[in-house]
């Protein structure tokens, strides 16, 4: 899933406040921004392999360390040790918890059954959403829509903007880039948009008033941490995609 783990951390923000949303997202892509470096490592494997489903290339040949349902239930917990360095409440430490274990279940429904148990000889599970185009769109879409809807009702003007200059870098922008990968000059041209999208959503959480709570670290982390989660794994993919 993509925009779906987006939701899911705007949802969650109402729920912990005094939790920047930097770091909700970061919790709720956590497996997917430790897996590139298991890529890098060679310790877990993909494949580019147009058909493998409708809606994405990639063949997930092997990433049991960060992808594996007991892999997701230990991330989960290191996450929630972790982050009692900076989070006080026991409560908050659980939602960043669960957002960590959220992306596996959310995985589950998008993948084709290429999703292990454990690491090692282990039954592999997927529902496959990812075999229909419009399906895709329409869960991914209606849960993203819902999350911005409910960060949007506890957040100031300013902050309303970049949460939709967001939405239009993960929703249009991001499937644009996949599609039209192999295009030099239109993938330029579109990953100059997210750029920009990305810029206006930093300048504009610098300048917005900050919520109850949120103090002057506490933006910036949320500022730049919204702005890096997932890069490093877009830009290796686009690298892959783009080598052939």
């Amino acid at each position: 899933m993509f925009v779906g783990h987006a939701a899911v951390a705007l949802a969650a923000k109402k729920t912990a406040p005094e939790v920047s949303l930097g770091l909700l997202l970061a919790a709720a892509v956590w497996l997917d921004l430790v897996w590139p470096i298991f890529l890098l490592t060679g310790t877990e494997r993909v494949r580019i392999d147009p058909g493998n489903t409708v809606f994405t290339p990639l063949d997930f040949t092997y990433y049991p360390w960060t992808h594996s349902l007991v892999m997701a239930l230990a991330w989960s917990a290191a996450v929630a040790f972790v982050s009692g360095l900076t989070v006080q409440r026991p409560r908050s430490r659980l939602l960043l918890a669960a957002l960590v274990f959220s992306h596996w279940v959310l995985d589950l429904i998008v993948h084709r059954p290429d999703l292990p148990l454990w690491p090692g000889a282990s039954p592999k599970l997927g529902l496959g959403l990812w075999n229909s185009v419009p399906g895709t769109i329409l869960v991914e879409g209606a849960m993203f829509v819902t999350g911005i809807w409910m960060y949007a009702n506890d957040a100031f003007e300013r902050q309303r903007w970049a949460v939709w200059i967001l939405g239009t870098d993960r929703v249009l922008c991001g499937p644009l880039d996949q599609q039209l990968s192999g295009a030099t000059t239109t993938g330029h041209a579109i990953a100059g948009i997210r750029c920009a999208c990305r810029l206006a959503v930093a300048g504009l959480g610098l300048v917005g008033r900050p919520a109850p709570g949120y103090d002057t670290h506490t933006r910036w982390q949320s500022t730049l941490t919204s702005c890096t989660t997932g890069s490093a794994t877009e830009l290796y993919l686009n690298h892959r995609l783009r080598a052939g």
